[in-house]
């Protein structure tokens, strides 16, 4: 008999998170809403700020934020239902191999938002205050990359440890600065929107509001594995996103109003809030960067069978590695891509639903590849980005939910 004791899996990326694996509410609620936490999403809000006024602006955050709610609510339950993550999930769903066309889906985007992060951080930080360096940009670039890349491979417990310190310092510091801001500027923040206001719908603005986290929103499951029960997943998940995001929009409304930017670290540094600034800026970015890379690695695992802390090693080094180019080049396939994630996400609910006594028996077989769900995220992803009626996310999921369904009903 060995005396050498087999270190325990505590992400359990191959197996569903047992009772003594899982959190309470506020653990969940921290993670959930240090993942919402991206400044990417306050680009949204600097589009919603040049085209709403006060109103209409609070109108799309609203809708969008109830649609974004209810989906990621959705896979938030199921994640917290079964234990299982999303690429686990996935495998029930869409068969063994045919899991390895949304774990790769998933992964990609994920490195990619990863890179953009780590030179959102690297690039402003240096022209600011390290003279337009390149050699301090790249210096910055490895050390966030390095950083962030290391709590993603320590697991759950350094996101958890991550979130805890991050969350709280972005959000007080962040809303403390917004109201500095709008306090400085003329009139009420009414006043303020409406002379910026343009012509954007409340519906398009909507639209802007869920495609901004759709695609990570899909990830829910990898996180909300961990919650007690059901109705914690649930609850955490709805209630962080909706106020996390709803948060990074007014961030990135108040920047564009108030300096004509799109993010918080510029109003910081209009204030003289220099070194606060930094500190925002890199905490904001990490606690989602940290969340997106242990995603890429648990959907990379999958792919190649190998064990998720390589993955999110090998997952990091690419991420930083390409982080300028994927911050000047990468974006706009990026926003195409996270029109192909919402009908993977909608297919795990929809075979969770449809199919409980097999996510029920662990040992139930698996498809080799279940092709109405594989065709289904095709033709969502299709649909979603080549109609340009109404919102993108929506109109993939109707298709890949549509096709989902027929393709059950003629299976049985």
């Amino acid at each position: 008999m060995s005396n050498v004791k087999e270190k325990k899996d505590v992400d359990y990326a191959e197996q569903a998170v047992p009772e003594e694996g899982r959190k309470g509410f506020v653990t969940m609620f921290m993670i959930m809403l240090g993942f919402t936490f991206f400044s990417a999403s306050m680009w949204v809000g600097q589009q919603l700020a040049a085209g709403e006024n006060f109103w209409e602006f609070l109108g799309s955050l609203i809708l969008g934020g109830c649609i974004l709610g209810l989906y990621t609510g959705l896979l938030g339950y199921v994640g917290a239902k079964t234990g299982l993550s999303m690429d686990l999930l996935a495998r029930k769903a869409f068969g063994e191999k045919g899991s390895y066309l949304s774990s790769a889906m998933i992964s990609f985007t994920q490195i990619g938002w990863f890179g953009v992060g780590v030179a959102m951080f690297a690039i402003p930080v240096a022209n600011q205050f390290l003279g337009d360096s390149k050699i301090a940009m790249w210096a910055l670039i490895i050390l966030a990359g390095g950083c962030m890349t290391a709590s993603a491979y320590f697991g759950i417990e350094s996101l958890t440890i991550i979130s805890y310190i991050a969350v709280p310092a972005v959000a007080v510091l962040g809303t403390i600065a917004m109201v500095m801001a709008v306090a400085q500027g003329e009139g009420t923040i009414v006043d303020q929107f409406a002379v910026s206001s343009g012509t954007l719908s409340v519906v398009g603005g909507a639209g802007l509001v869920v495609g901004s986290f759709v695609s990570g929103g899909t990830a829910t499951p990898n996180f909300t594995r961990f919650a007690k029960d059901a109705k914690t997943g649930t609850i955490a998940t709805v209630v962080a996103f909706f106020i996390g995001n709803s948060l990074m929009f007014f961030f990135g409304a108040i920047a564009y109003i108030f300096v004509g930017g799109n993010d918080i670290f510029e109003v910081m540094l209009r204030l003289n809030l220099f070194y606060l600034a930094v500190l925002v800026l890199g905490l904001n970015i990490w606690t989602t960067n940290d969340n997106a890379l242990y995603t890429s690695g648990l959907g990379l695992a999958n792919i190649f069978h190998q064990k998720k802390k390589p993955m999110v090693l090998v997952a990091g080094i690419i991420g930083t590695l390409l982080s300028v180019w994927l911050y000047y080049n990468f974006c706009g396939w990026l926003n195409i891509l996270n029109c192909t994630l919402p009908p993977v996400g909608i297919i795990l609910v929809l075979s969770y639903f449809m199919n409980k006594k097999d996510y029920e028996d662990e040992h139930a077989p698996l498809a080799t590849v279940n092709w109405f769900a594989v065709i289904g995220v095709i033709a969502g992803a299709v649909v979603a980005n080549v109609l340009s009626w109404g919102i993108a996310s929506i109109n993939g999921m109707a298709v890949a939910a549509l096709l989902y369904v027929i393709g059950q009903k003629v299976s049985k």
